[in-house]
């Protein structure tokens, strides 16, 4: 164990000094650091995240956390996509593997190595979170979790691309791969949520009674029923098990919901967990408006807060980010398999080393 530990320890530390030769990573990070302020700073203005209201501090800390999520899987896929197969098309990899350092070593060693890269950008972050979570005053509940899962989400992409970087010989080929695996768990997921709502389809029977008159105390007078109405509804309840595999939803489910006085949510993350969870929710099959009755007093007609969505419906963050931590083991383990030596069959036109 310990052996294995020092061989992938070489390999994490010559990817980073290698990474940090250049100015490229310098750069995003100055680029990302910039564009982080200017987000923070015009969160503060438009939502008073330093003033009175706790709110904007929480709109805030959940916005930059969106933020390092999307420009870290945009970002990590083009520095573990070329991972292995840059070292075979600079034939620098059979060098590694002439010596002591094993093919698992190798492959764990560059996956942390992605993984740190990755982590650089949510540590360039942290002093604009500690400012929001400040002003936020924000539970520790809500930062950590928020965090982790980010981290981990991260690290999914950098596993998936030092994986295809393993199994497929060309490096453009599998920094595209890795870009397509993600657009797929981040827009394609949304994709098949809706086309296949909208494909399975339910009657619902609709009829409105609405006061026509109203006397003094409040009284109902009269009241008008518009004709029954059938029509049909999709069925999201069937299929939000693809919101599931969403990495933004994941993150936004997994972190525990700040409510206003009103049960409502107050960040970005309770917002769209509010959109997932109401959307597990089956359409009634008989829907009225207020109800009126003769001779009773008016009564305004109730609605359902975040927070009673939220509570009535079931987590499903779980169930994404177990599917995440499976893919990314399965991307290293079929890379693994790909590059070990001595190799028994390779494909036509292509080399180990």
């Amino acid at each position: 164990m310990k052996e294995f530990v020092n061989g992938t320890g070489e390999i994490v530390s010559l990817e980073l000094r290698q990474r940090v030769r250049g100015v490229a990573v310098y750069v995003l990070l100055g680029i990302f650091v910039g564009l982080v302020l200017l987000v923070t700073i015009l969160l503060t203005i438009a939502l008073n995240g330093f003033g009175a209201d706790d709110a904007g501090g929480a709109g805030i800390f959940s916005t930059i956390i969106y933020f390092v999520l999307l420009l870290g899987t945009l970002v990590a896929p083009a520095l573990s996509g070329n991972a292995v197969n840059g070292d075979r098309d600079a034939g620098t990899l059979a060098t590694t593997q002439v010596t002591l350092i094993t093919t698992g070593q190798l492959i764990a060693g560059k996956f942390l190595a992605a993984w740190v890269l990755a982590l650089a950008f949510l540590a360039a972050a942290v002093p604009f979170l500690v400012y929001a979570a400040i002003a936020g005053n924000l539970a520790a509940g809500t930062i950590v979790v928020s965090i982790l899962v980010l981290a981990l989400e991260l690290g999914v992409v950098a596993a998936v691309g030092v994986g295809l970087s393993a199994i497929i010989d060309r490096p453009l080929l599998s920094v595209v791969a890795t870009y397509l695996v993600v657009a797929a768990l981040s827009i394609g997921s949304l994709i098949a949520f809706t086309l296949g709502g909208l494909v399975i389809q339910t009657p619902i029977t609709s009829s409105y009674s609405y006061a026509d008159k109203v006397g003094p105390g409040n009284i109902v007078e009269s009241c008008y029923t518009e004709p029954e109405q059938t029509f049909p509804a999709p069925r999201f309840d069937y299929v939000w098990v693809f919101l599931a595999t969403n990495p933004y939803v994941v993150l936004a489910d997994a972190v525990p919901t700040e409510y206003d006085a009103q049960g409502n949510a107050v960040d970005l993350f309770g917002f769209v967990k509010v959109g997932v969870r109401t959307a597990q929710l089956p359409p009634d099959s008989m829907r009225y408006g207020q109800e009126c009755v003769v001779g009773q007093e008016l009564e305004e007609p109730g609605y359902v807060t975040a927070q009673e969505t939220i509570e009535s419906t079931v987590p499903g963050w779980f169930v994404g980010l177990a599917l995440h931590l499976v893919l990314a083991a399965a991307a290293l383990v079929f890379g693994w398999k790909r590059t070990r030596t001595p190799a028994g069959r390779l494909p036509r036109g292509s080399r180990i080393a």
